[in-house]
Protein backbone atom coordinates (compact mmCIF):
# COMPACT_ATOMS: atom_id res chain seq x y z
CA UNK A 1 0.00 0.00 0.00
CA UNK A 2 1.36 3.43 -1.09
CA UNK A 3 0.94 6.50 1.29
CA UNK A 4 1.05 9.48 -0.21
CA UNK A 5 1.56 12.46 1.72
CA UNK A 6 0.48 16.32 1.30
CA UNK A 7 1.02 19.77 3.00
CA UNK A 8 0.94 23.47 3.21
CA UNK A 9 3.35 25.68 4.98
CA UNK A 10 1.31 25.62 8.40
CA UNK A 11 1.38 21.66 8.44
CA UNK A 12 4.78 21.63 6.12
CA UNK A 13 6.90 20.71 9.45
CA UNK A 14 4.40 17.99 10.91
CA UNK A 15 4.62 16.14 7.53
CA UNK A 16 8.02 16.17 7.47
CA UNK A 17 8.32 14.76 10.91
CA UNK A 18 5.30 12.00 9.42
CA UNK A 19 7.46 11.02 6.22
CA UNK A 20 10.39 10.80 7.66
CA UNK A 21 8.42 7.95 10.80
CA UNK A 22 6.73 6.38 7.91
CA UNK A 23 9.78 5.30 5.59
CA UNK A 24 12.02 4.52 8.74
CA UNK A 25 9.52 1.84 9.04
CA UNK A 26 9.65 0.35 6.06
CA UNK A 27 6.07 2.16 4.34
CA UNK A 28 6.40 3.08 1.29
CA UNK A 29 5.81 6.74 0.83
CA UNK A 30 5.46 9.30 -1.63
CA UNK A 31 5.22 13.10 -0.80
CA UNK A 32 3.27 15.27 -2.50
CA UNK A 33 4.62 18.55 -2.03
CA UNK A 34 5.56 20.93 -0.64
CA UNK A 35 9.21 20.03 -0.82
CA UNK A 36 10.22 23.36 0.92
CA UNK A 37 8.19 25.75 3.77
CA UNK A 38 6.61 28.68 1.56
CA UNK A 39 4.53 31.02 3.19
CA UNK A 40 2.72 31.59 0.48
CA UNK A 41 1.68 28.19 -0.90
CA UNK A 42 -1.87 27.31 -0.79
CA UNK A 43 -3.40 23.84 0.79
CA UNK A 44 -5.52 22.91 -2.40
CA UNK A 45 -2.77 22.45 -4.64
CA UNK A 46 -1.10 19.37 -2.34
CA UNK A 47 -4.50 18.42 -1.42
CA UNK A 48 -5.45 17.86 -5.00
CA UNK A 49 -2.21 15.87 -5.83
CA UNK A 50 -2.77 13.75 -2.70
CA UNK A 51 -6.65 12.83 -3.58
CA UNK A 52 -5.73 12.13 -7.27
CA UNK A 53 -3.34 9.87 -6.21
CA UNK A 54 -5.31 8.11 -3.55
CA UNK A 55 -8.39 8.05 -6.17
CA UNK A 56 -6.54 6.15 -9.14
CA UNK A 57 -4.33 3.57 -7.41
CA UNK A 58 -6.52 0.52 -5.36
CA UNK A 59 -5.38 0.61 -1.61
CA UNK A 60 -3.72 3.29 -1.64
CA UNK A 61 -3.99 5.98 1.66
CA UNK A 62 -3.61 9.43 1.74
CA UNK A 63 -2.41 11.54 5.01
CA UNK A 64 -3.58 15.47 4.22
CA UNK A 65 -1.80 18.65 6.90
CA UNK A 66 -2.76 22.20 7.10
CA UNK A 67 -3.25 24.10 10.41
CA UNK A 68 -7.01 23.20 11.11
CA UNK A 69 -7.20 20.29 8.65
CA UNK A 70 -10.24 21.35 7.53
CA UNK A 71 -9.26 22.75 4.17
CA UNK A 72 -7.51 19.92 2.88
CA UNK A 73 -9.97 17.69 3.80
CA UNK A 74 -12.84 20.12 1.92
CA UNK A 75 -10.69 19.98 -1.22
CA UNK A 76 -9.96 16.20 -1.41
CA UNK A 77 -13.21 15.37 -0.70
CA UNK A 78 -14.20 16.96 -4.05
CA UNK A 79 -12.32 14.09 -6.14
CA UNK A 80 -14.77 11.43 -6.94
CA UNK A 81 -13.65 8.48 -4.62
CA UNK A 82 -12.01 10.32 -2.28
CA UNK A 83 -13.41 9.87 1.42
CA UNK A 84 -11.40 12.19 3.74
CA UNK A 85 -11.66 12.37 7.05
CA UNK A 86 -10.43 15.38 9.52
CA UNK A 87 -8.90 13.35 12.73
CA UNK A 88 -8.08 14.95 15.91
CA UNK A 89 -8.46 11.73 17.93
CA UNK A 90 -7.17 8.00 17.36
CA UNK A 91 -10.92 7.00 18.06
CA UNK A 92 -12.00 9.67 15.39
CA UNK A 93 -9.51 8.15 13.06
CA UNK A 94 -10.30 4.21 13.66
CA UNK A 95 -14.29 5.34 13.33
CA UNK A 96 -13.18 6.95 9.86
CA UNK A 97 -11.81 4.00 8.53
CA UNK A 98 -14.33 1.29 10.09
CA UNK A 99 -17.60 2.96 9.30
CA UNK A 100 -16.93 5.66 6.37
CA UNK A 101 -14.13 3.57 4.96
CA UNK A 102 -12.15 6.83 4.38
CA UNK A 103 -9.02 6.70 2.61
CA UNK A 104 -7.63 9.91 3.21
CA UNK A 105 -6.99 11.55 6.83
CA UNK A 106 -6.37 15.29 7.48
CA UNK A 107 -4.81 16.21 10.60
CA UNK A 108 -4.83 19.92 11.94
CA UNK A 109 -0.83 20.83 11.98
CA UNK A 110 -1.89 23.65 14.58
CA UNK A 111 -3.56 21.57 17.21
CA UNK A 112 -1.69 18.01 16.78
CA UNK A 113 2.15 17.21 18.06
CA UNK A 114 3.83 14.88 16.78
CA UNK A 115 2.84 11.89 19.05
CA UNK A 116 -0.62 12.62 18.53
CA UNK A 117 -0.21 12.61 14.78
CA UNK A 118 1.40 9.27 15.03
CA UNK A 119 -1.07 7.65 17.26
CA UNK A 120 -3.76 9.41 14.84
CA UNK A 121 -1.94 8.16 12.09
CA UNK A 122 -1.81 4.32 13.18
CA UNK A 123 -5.35 3.93 14.21
CA UNK A 124 -6.11 5.01 10.42
CA UNK A 125 -3.71 2.79 8.62
CA UNK A 126 -4.34 -0.64 10.82
CA UNK A 127 -8.04 -0.26 11.09
CA UNK A 128 -10.19 -1.97 8.68
CA UNK A 129 -13.41 -1.00 6.64
CA UNK A 130 -15.94 -3.28 8.69
CA UNK A 131 -17.96 -3.46 5.34
CA UNK A 132 -21.29 -4.00 7.06
CA UNK A 133 -24.36 -3.21 5.34
CA UNK A 134 -25.60 -0.07 7.20
CA UNK A 135 -21.88 1.58 6.22
CA UNK A 136 -22.08 0.49 2.49
CA UNK A 137 -25.47 1.69 2.39
CA UNK A 138 -24.36 5.14 3.55
CA UNK A 139 -21.25 5.14 1.88
CA UNK A 140 -23.42 4.33 -1.58
CA UNK A 141 -25.36 7.78 -0.75
CA UNK A 142 -22.67 9.57 -0.53
CA UNK A 143 -21.28 8.28 -3.96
Amino acid sequence: MTIYIGADHRGFALKEYVRNYLAAEGRAVEDCGNNVHDDSDDYPDFARVVADRVANEAGAKGILLCGSGNGVAITANKTRGIRAAVAMTEAQARAARSDEDANIITIAADYTNEGEARDIIEAFLSTPFLGEERHMRRIGKIE
